[in-house]
Formats: structure tokens, sequence, C-alpha cells
């Protein structure tokens, strides 16, 4: 029989986390929700502060280091038992950095806007990882977790437009939000899938593809509600991510992620990002921000066009190849062709002062 939890004891299990993890001098009055205030009395050093949800997610991991690399002071959030649960494991591995006076936690959830707005507090800028799982861990992504996706995308736009310190937000999107398109209507499409390239909504209905349908929902949801908010909103598009045993640490998004893959294949958009450079891409992109960079950002290092392609792939996830390209992995003509120039173009211009620096 299981354990029944209190909210009260995850409460305290959270606080003891935060202290094992951080440095932490709090306020007497906020150190039941706050966290950690991080704040300098160094001006740049009040410019570099950041929060990131879903931050022990396999790709919110990878962002959290990556901006510790260049210095940045990061609020993580934890919104449930399992983000908890998830921390405590990747400090016992060494994932995470430890004592260190840059990494503060704070618990806020997602579905709360007053949360968010006090989570944000005092933070220049906020990645929205969109990072979600079943929560009875059964049936991957469902079509309530889509709902659940736009809203948390809402509720964070919303607290970013009411938190007078935040000035940018990297949103976190899917290449499937722009490539599931009607191919029966390939001849009145553009051939290139590229930043300005959106799913057909119906589509992904029709196919049940409630991971891409979240992801498209949630992206349109947040340029809506970001319009004349009076912060920069930018969101990246990447492929299905990849890495280190991503199979193990991310089975929700890529599963989901897989499903149509054959058709993908087919159509050319079966595509693929190292989690490690797309963490690259989501920094860069942040900090171009305060220049020129804003919109959207397709992601991705590698397309699935041949069997071999396919079967690499396939071995790193130990599945058949056919769940990926059918029964006749083979070279065939592609209805439609990805584009990532737009953030190849940014990389470029910044791969000196940031991309590929550790």
């Amino acid at each position: 029989m299981g354990i029944v939890r209190t909210e009260e004891s995850d409460r305290r299990e959270i606080e003891e986390l935060r202290r094992m993890l951080v440095s932490v001098h709090r306020r007497k009055d906020d150190e039941d929700f706050r966290g950690t205030r991080l704040l300098s009395n160094d001006e740049d050093q009040e410019e570099k502060v950041v929060c990131v949800t879903s931050g022990v997610s396999f790709l919110g991991l990878a962002i959290v280091n990556r901006l510790l690399l260049r210095r940045y002071s990061v609020r993580i959030i934890l919104d449930n038992q399992e983000d908890v649960e998830k921390l405590r494991e990747l400090e016992n591995r060494g994932e995470m950095r430890t004592n260190n006076n840059n990494v503060s936690v704070i618990t806020a959830k997602l579905t709360q806007v007053e949360d968010l707005v006090q989570a944000f507090d005092g933070c220049r800028g906020v990645f929205h990882t969109s990072a979600f799982s079943d929560p009875a861990g059964l049936s991957g992504y469902s079509k309530s977790m889509a709902e659940i996706e736009v809203k948390a995308a809402q509720n964070v736009v919303k607290a970013c437009a009411r938190t007078p310190s935040v000035r940018n937000c990297v949103l976190t999107s899917s290449l499937l939000a722009c490539s599931w398109r009607d191919g029966a209507a390939a001849q009145d499409l553009s051939p290139v899938v590229n930043h300005d390239s959106w799913s057909d909504e119906s589509l992904c209905i029709n196919k049940k593809l409630w991971y891409a349908l979240g992801k498209l929902k949630s992206e349109k949801a947040a340029w809506k509600l970001a319009e004349g908010s009076g912060f920069k909103l930018a969101t990246i598009c990447p492929g299905l991510i990849t890495g280190p045993d991503f199979i193990d640490r991310n089975p929700t998004a890529t599963i989901a992620y897989l499903k149509g893959a054959q058709e993908m294949y087919t159509n050319g958009v079966l595509a693929t990002v190292d989690v490690m450079r797309l963490a690259d891409s989501h920094v860069c992109l942040y900090e171009e921000m305060n220049k020129t960079a804003s919109g959207r950002y397709i992601c991705f290092d590698r397309v699935i066009e041949s069997e071999d392609e396919a079967e690499k792939l396939a071995k790193e996830m130990g599945m058949p190849v056919n769940k990926l390209c059918g029964n006749a992995c083979e070279n065939i003509p592609c209805h439609f062709k990805l584009s990532n120039k737009k953030l190849t173009s940014l990389m470029s211009r910044t791969i000196r002062t940031c991309y590929n620096q550790s």
C-alpha cells in the first residue's frame, strides 16, 4: 500500500531540499514560498537573474547548467512532488551544481498566475520549457495534457506581463507546431517548413496528435497574450530532443513526439536536435533579444532522410526501425524541406560569445 502524502509534508520536503542545494538567506515573512533572493548590489548581476520553469526536466536541466556557465543567477521552479524527487536524484548523481549561491529553488504552481508573479519577481528573464508528463505514468501525453499545457503557457505569459522586472521570455514550443500540414494539399503549400510555418490544428485533432496540438495551441496562445504586454517574447521550435539516455530521461515527450513518425519521415520533416545544442540556442536567443532577435526559431541538427539515419535513431531508442519509417525504409522524394536558416544566422553572429561556450 502506498504512502499518502499531505501538502504540508510535501512543503517540508521542498524546504529541506532547498536548504540542501543552496545557501539561503531568506526574509522571514516570505519563507513559506518566495525562495532565495539572489540579487546583489551589482547592477550587472541584477540583469542576469532568470527563472526556468520545469528546470529539472531533460531540457530544463541543460538550460540551467548553460546559464550557470554564463554566470547567471537561476531560479528553478518546482511544481509538484515528482519535480522534488527528480531534483534530489540529480543532486545525488552530481548533475545539479549543489551549494551554488547562483541557484535557488522555488515552489510555484503553473496553474496559478499569482504564484508565478511572485516567482518571477526580480527576474529579468523567464525560460518556459513546457515540460509535462503523465501524472499516472500510463498514457503518455493525452488530450487533456494538451489543454493543461495551453493553460500553463497562458499563465506564464500573464505572469511575465504582470511582473515589472521581466523584460524577455523564451518559450519552448516544438517543430511539430510547424510541420503537421496537410500532405494532400501540398501543392498549395510552400515546400519549405520554416519559422513562418504553422501546423494545421484540425489535422492534429483528426490524427489525435495531442503533443503537436498542445505545442501548437500553447504557442499561439502565448503570442496572442504577449501582444502589447510590455515584455518581449521569442519561441524556439525544436525537433525531437536527443542526447545521453534521452529515451529514459525524457520518455513522455519522446514517445509523444514520435506519434506519426512514419508520416513525418515520408514528408521529410522528422528531425532531431541534441539537448546541449538546444540549450545553447535558448541562451543565445535570450541574450540577443536585447538586440534584434525576435519571433520564432526552428531548431534541429539532423533530418532523418535515409534508412541509415532511421536505423541510427531507432538504435538509440532501442526500437524497431520500421516504427520510424514503416516497412519500406528507403530514400524517397520528400514533400517538404525543413529550414532553420533564421536560427543558424543568429548563432553564426553570436558563436564567439555564446554558442559552444563551455
